[in-house]
């Protein structure tokens, strides 16, 4: 009994290791299972254990940096001692323009970014914004970027040239346009709305922003990326 009941969680440990890392979904995911399975003393060590002997064999393969791995056993341990307390307390905050509201929340967590920064958008084109997907270029940080190939050739368009700074950047070519407004950091902020990066949206349009660390929004938002991230690779001539 002791096994089927453990036999989840240690299903959970495997797959947030995937990727080196443990984001707030999955650590909020792995607090949820321990609160509703609630494992005795015994599947906590065994867990715990797991988790060791998931990242060493991580190590000996160099799949994966040392400090990448140390900081996942470090979330899974904190996890798994204290149960559901160890998840950030859910934040949800909406913004408002004509005003720079909207684009300092942009320009705030974006700064915070860490570990990568997925961007999907209609167009970039204020300078400000543009400025701060450099700086996390210039700081190493994986940037993939998503947007409409009408607007990349429109006067101004910051699209080429960050695609030229080291973001990854694929176009939407269809006859209809790309027209999402959203971007995801680290895997654990969402950041979304009709607010276009750009400076007439912060100047003169009425516009919002949505900021949110809710794993279950991150975790749709992160799959229509991926989804459409793997749609216009494809279709790329």
């Amino acid at each position: 009994m002791k096994a089927l009941q453990a036999e989840p969680l240690l299903l959970q440990l495997q797959e947030s290791l995937a990727d080196a890392r443990l984001s707030e979904a999955e650590k909020h995911a792995l607090a949820q299972a321990l609160e509703g399975s609630r494992p005795g003393d015994e599947i906590r060590r065994r867990l715990r254990n797991r988790a060791f002997e998931l990242v060493r064999q991580r190590l000996v393969q160099g799949e994966a940096g040392a400090a990448d791995l140390v900081h996942w056993l470090e979330g899974v341990i904190k996890t798994l001692d204290g149960g559901g307390a160890s998840v950030a307390r859910l934040q949800t905050r909406a913004y408002f323009s004509p005003g720079n509201a909207c684009l300092e929340a942009v320009r705030q967590h974006l700064r915070r970014a860490r570990r990568q920064v997925d961007i999907c958008v209609f167009t970039v084109s204020d300078d400000r914004i543009s400025a701060e997907i450099l700086a996390l270029l210039e700081r190493g940080l994986p940037v993939r970027l998503i947007s409409d190939n009408d607007k990349a050739l429109d006067a101004g368009s910051d699209v080429e040239r960050l695609g030229e700074a080291g973001a990854q950047v694929r176009l939407d070519r269809t006859s209809a346009h790309m027209h999402h407004k959203f971007a995801l950091v680290d895997g654990e902020w969402l950041l979304n709305g009709s607010f276009n990066w750009t400076r007439s949206a912060s100047d003169s349009n009425e516009e919002n922003l949505v900021v949110s660390n809710d794993p279950e929004l991150v975790r749709q938002f992160s799959a229509r990326f991926e989804s459409l991230w793997q749609q216009l690779q494809e279709s790329r001539p």
